[in-house]
């Protein structure tokens, strides 16, 4: 008889109100006992999703529209049962800023802002925008685990636009996978959770000689990303002090949404 443990099909699993245990499929690509930081962008804007769900921000005709989401990475993101806190640090009518912060134990891990601005018809005025990409059905697969390990790696469906350049890469990434067990997730927390592999589909150098990990992720969005493929039109930049950038524009099936920046941390990989 079979008795292996099913396989979760989701990046988390709720355990109460402010809660999540991640599943193998959250798997980071640097450490194989830490987390992927993509699901962990997502999940935090999740939480700030439900937050606000009761909330006249809460979305919908009239509502606010998260514009502008940073995290920053205070330290270790262990495989482990993890805690989020959100709050309003500056309520509006017309603005708002939340606060959503991820805990391991007692100790803060990540801090996520969130600026939400006023929904406004400005479809007369809209413009600079720039192409959108070739469909994601249009093209081929790419094996990103032939070169990063990892659960969420191998969780995720990748399609280059062109092959992978040093420094440079165009491609869509979706997954088929939940969340949160069990419950819906908005379009940008689902937008969201897949952004940080940005830095993973344009690598300057070899992963197994070179550790350039970001410290930060932050996402500027024009308008609200729809559908379940994210787009990444991405550049890294090395410089000689030990810093880096990974820049991306950010695209949906319609075309761009917005931008992300990355700083790196850039070190050889220790005994290579």
């Amino acid at each position: 008889m079979n008795t292996a443990a099913p396989v979760p099909d989701s990046y988390y699993e709720r355990i109460d109100e402010h809660r999540y245990r991640p599943t193998v499929h959250a798997g980071g690509a640097w450490e194989a006992d830490d987390q992927h930081f993509s699901p962990i962008g997502g999940l935090l804007v999740h939480a700030m999703d439900r937050y606000l769900a009761d909330s006249p921000a809460g979305g919908g005709d009239g509502g606010l529209v998260m514009s502008r989401i940073s995290f920053d990475i205070l330290g270790r993101l262990a495989l482990d049962e993890c805690r989020i806190e959100v709050q309003t640090i500056r309520p509006g009518r017309t603005i708002e800023l939340l606060e959503a912060v991820m805990f391991m134990g007692d100790r803060p891990v990540v801090r996520a802002r969130a600026w939400l601005l006023a929904s406004v018809d400005t479809a007369a005025v809209a413009g600079g925008c720039g192409d959108r990409l070739p469909a994601p059905e249009t093209l081929s697969p790419w094996e990103m685990s032939a070169l990063w390990p990892g659960g969420y790696i191998a969780s995720v469906d990748v399609r280059p636009v062109a092959p992978p350049q040093a420094g440079r890469a165009t491609a869509w990434v979706s997954t088929g996978l939940d969340l949160v067990a069990g419950e819906p997730s908005g379009p940008t927390a689902s937008f969201v959770a897949l952004v940080d592999t940005a830095n993973g589909i344009a690598v300057r150098q070899d992963p197994t000689k070179w550790m350039f990990p970001n410290v930060d992720l932050t996402i500027h969005l024009h308008r609200r990303p729809e559908g379940r493929w994210t787009g990444l039109d991405t550049t890294v930049t090395f410089g000689g002090t030990g810093q880096g950038v990974t820049s991306t524009v950010l695209h949906d099936v319609t075309g761009p949404v917005g931008h992300a920046q990355q700083i790196l941390t850039v070190r050889p990989m220790p005994g290579a």
